[in-house]
């Protein structure tokens, strides 16, 4: 038995999507946990056991844990609360079931920087090392799915590249670091959850084939996209300020601040990694960004 938590979120849906096509040719069945079935695909939701609720509460995680091989792991951040209430205090519930129900192995989608000198203060990375560390502890195997950014994170930029040509970020235009697709991370965990031959703790950094500075995404979407895109660098104050005004909670956000000023200090290039033969950014461009892009905002908002 596989649980899979957040099911219905970027990562969780593709990972489903490859475990309903994989599963029964290997014996597996699958549970998920989710707040509302509705939200699941319509064609998996006779192939998959439902648990209904968060996988935060401890009543919700006894039920969805008991009997499990494997769990897939995954915190959805919550703007509101501090970082070490959204990483380790949702987790711990999800720890004591872990070894209550004897649960073998654990995929847990985390963050690179283990291991570098930024990674102590690095704000919600350094928040979801200490849940790893939690669920390390709670005696299962574990594997941190180490990412570093996503490429999806540019779909918040659609609006501004469509009407502006100007994406923005906080660190200095030509600092390279390793990126990566959402569709990596999941082939990833379904490769782990689905072959548990691996025992211990320990991180998989999940990148993308190439290191890319905020330049070489302008250039490189500027050519996917047929038009010019450029970069505009945001002060970390001015982001705080953003942040803030929307009404975040303040020790959210200052996790923010400090995790893009350790992104801009090296922390993503700083982990020995082997690129995976993934999704380069320029096919990420063409088939997921651009129709983003060219969308109306019309369309965009009904979507």
């Amino acid at each position: 038995m596989i649980v899979i938590t957040a099911p219905t979120g970027n990562i969780g849906r593709r990972l489903l999507s490859l475990l309903v096509e994989a599963a029964p040719a290997r014996g597996e069945e699958l549970r998920v946990v989710v707040r509302d079935p509705a939200r699941l695909p319509a064609a998996v939701r006779g192939q998959v056991e439902v648990v209904v609720g968060s996988h935060g509460d401890a009543a919700t995680v006894e039920r969805a844990f008991a009997g499990a091989d494997a769990v897939f792991w995954l915190v959805p951040p919550d703007a509101s609360a501090t970082p070490e209430a959204v990483w380790t205090d949702f987790t711990r519930p999800a720890a004591r079931a872990f070894a209550a129900h004897g649960v073998g192995h654990v995929v847990g989608v985390s963050a690179l920087g283990r291991g570098t000198p930024q990674a102590a203060r690095a704000g919600l990375v350094t928040a979801s090392l200490a849940m790893d560390d939690l669920i390390a502890d709670s005696g299962v195997a574990y594997r941190a799915l180490a990412n570093p950014s996503f490429y999806e994170n540019l779909l918040e930029e659609a609006d501004s590249i469509r009407e502006h040509g100007v994406f923005t970020d906080t660190v200095a235009a030509d600092r390279a670091a390793p990126m990566v697709a959402v569709a990596d991370i999941a082939a990833t965990a379904a490769e782990l959850l689905l072959d548990r031959s691996w025992t211990g703790v320990g991180s998989v950094p999940v990148v993308g084939p190439q290191e890319l500075s905020p330049n070489d995404l302008a250039r490189i979407m500027s050519e996917e996209l047929g038009r010019p895109v450029r970069y505009q660098r945001q002060p970390l104050d001015e982001l705080r300020a953003t942040l803030l005004g929307y009404g975040l909670n303040a020790e959210f956000v200052e996790g923010i601040v400090d995790m893009k000023r350790a992104k801009d200090e090296g922390l993503d290039a700083g982990v020995e990694h082997s690129p995976l033969a993934g999704v380069d950014f320029a096919r990420w461009c063409a088939q997921t960004l651009r129709p983003a892009v060219l969308a109306t905002p019309e369309a965009t908002d009904v979507h």
